[in-house]
């Protein structure tokens, strides 16, 4: 299997993995909109890689109120989008045994970059890509910390296993909608890019690379398979006390 998909829209894409994802896509001939905060960062990567191959969206995930907004106006300019990766995340340091050094305002904003918006932004593009004919895809960069904790940072943590399980559950409600959505996640580090890439053009749903891999593959199966079970015996349940 090959990437079938014809344009890609990548948020968070100025930097690390999105940046090395949205080169990739240019590489295997992709069209690509680009978008992030820093309006300089998008314009480099335009000029390095052609205006005939990337369009550039600047945009701010933070702004929970437009981003319904940015949704219509990328998809009124760009009715052939079939595929969206939702990159943007930040990562910070936390230590709850010194409460005076905990800044509740950076811990809301990690909180909504790293899941509210993402969920928000599924939200405003799902409609689209359920309308198309052909599948269609929708995918979000997560961390190897949403399984296994990291110390020093345990929001971080928290919030991109948020993101893992919302990922998990979406994917299954998307199976039994309307139209043909795909939903993927990674787990890389930007270094192992190839590796993820030969993922995606498998046909995988959760792609995990380098360290990720090794977790991934202890703790992920049986996990999926509680799920499955779990999502079954409940489905059976509901079904029954709604005859």
């Amino acid at each position: 299997m090959t990437f079938s998909y014809e344009k890609v829209l990548i948020i968070g894409a100025t930097s690390g993995i999105g940046k090395a994802l949205a080169t990739k896509l240019v590489q295997n001939g992709t069209k690509v909109i680009i978008s992030g905060r820093r309006k300089e960062n998008l314009e480099t990567f335009i000029q390095d890689n052609g205006s005939d191959k990337v369009q550039a969206k600047p945009f701010d995930i933070t702004q929970l109120d437009q981003i319904n907004k940015f949704a219509s106006d990328v998809i009124a300019e760009n009715p052939d989008l079939d595929c969206i990766f939702v990159n943007a995340g930040i990562q910070r340091p936390f230590d709850f045994s010194k409460t005076d050094t905990v800044d509740l305002d950076i811990l809301d904003q990690e909180l909504v970059i790293n899941y509210t918006a993402p969920v928000r932004i599924a939200k405003a593009f799902i409609p689209h890509l359920q309308r198309q004919e052909k599948q269609t895809a929708l995918a979000f960069t997560t961390s190897q910390l949403a399984i296994i904790p990291m110390l020093r940072c345990p929001n971080y943590g928290a919030s991109k296993a948020a993101l893992h399980h919302f990922i998990i559950t979406l994917r299954t409600q998307m199976q039994n909608g309307p139209g043909n959505v795909k939903v993927l996640e990674i787990l890389p580090p930007a270094e192992f890019m190839d590796d993820a890439w030969a993922q995606i053009n498998a046909g995988d749903e959760q792609i995990a690379v380098g360290s990720a891999k090794d977790i991934v593959d202890a703790v992920e199966p049986k996990r999926n398979e509680l799920y499955q079970h779990m999502t079954q015996m409940l489905t059976g349940l509901i079904k029954q006390f709604l005859k």
